[in-house]
């Protein structure tokens, strides 16, 4: 392991190790730069607090600090800081003998933030595509991106995407609540097992993906709607401009409509 046996060790529940110190540096240096920053800002509303990209003049270029510098250093942080989480699991993963699941699995929550504030960006040729941080001004950029290509739920990607979230939700709302009403039965009745768990399945819809399946099934789920959802933004602008309603225009110059 890096650093050996100097940050091998643990506090409490929490495994250290040199990922660690590292994520801890990072994330404590990116809280006080935004604390910094919402000091020198307008207000102290925790809602309108704001660290904003830079203005769209300094391309990709570094700008001053108080001008979109400080939002740069902060996503370095962020990327310091998430990156190190995952690595700190992989280290973990290693000493306990399990798979790297986890950390694989984060690893794609990472790259939708990577592809919002650096891949998309870096493509549209200025950090000032890039979202804010705050509250109440990163729901405006979200609406704002949306509008601006017409109707962004028509964006095919997107369909894909919000397919997957509400599709990971059904099946985990389906999995906890099976969980719990096996494991909490009714006073005087025993504790079901995964047996009575998969008649349940089989009786209600005719199949039970059993309890190895459902967990496998859970992260092909989660990560899906994570790929897909940096997917559905990084070609919205780079490579489609105009209005996603526009896009399925396709649909009516097929020859068999003719």
């Amino acid at each position: 392991m890096i650093g050996g046996d100097l940050f091998d060790f643990w506090v409490g529940p929490f495994y250290v190790g040199f990922f660690g110190v590292t994520t801890i540096f990072f994330a404590s240096l990116g809280i006080a730069l935004i604390v910094y920053g919402a000091a020198i800002g307008p207000t102290w509303n925790l809602w309108q607090i704001s660290i904003n990209p830079p203005d769209l003049k300094y391309g990709l270029s570094f700008a001053p600090l108080k001008e979109g510098g400080l939002w740069q250093v902060i996503t370095i942080c962020a990327l310091g800081a998430f990156v190190s989480w995952a690595l700190r699991q992989v280290e973990i993963a290693r000493k306990l003998g399990m798979g790297l699941h986890v950390p694989f699995a984060f690893s794609f929550a990472i790259l939708a933030y990577f592809t919002l504030e650096v891949i998309r960006p870096v493509l549209l040729g200025a950090w000032g595509n890039a979202f804010p941080y705050g509250i109440i001004t990163h729901l405006d950029w979200v609406s704002n991106t949306g509008y601006s290509y017409g109707n962004f739920h028509y964006n095919p990607v997107h369909m894909i995407a919000v397919s997957f979230f509400f599709t990971n939700c059904l099946a985990l709302a389906l999995h906890g609540s099976l969980i719990l009403s096996a494991t909490n039965p009714k006073k005087g009745e025993t504790v079901k097992t995964a047996e009575h768990e998969n008649s349940y399945f089989r009786d209600t819809i005719g199949y039970s993906i059993g309890t190895l399946g459902i967990h496998r099934l859970g992260m092909f789920l989660a990560i899906s709607a994570a790929f897909f959802s940096a997917i559905c933004i990084v070609i919205s602008g780079p490579l489609w401009a105009s209005g996603w309603p526009e896009w399925w225009d396709w649909w009516q110059r097929i020859p068999i409509w003719k």
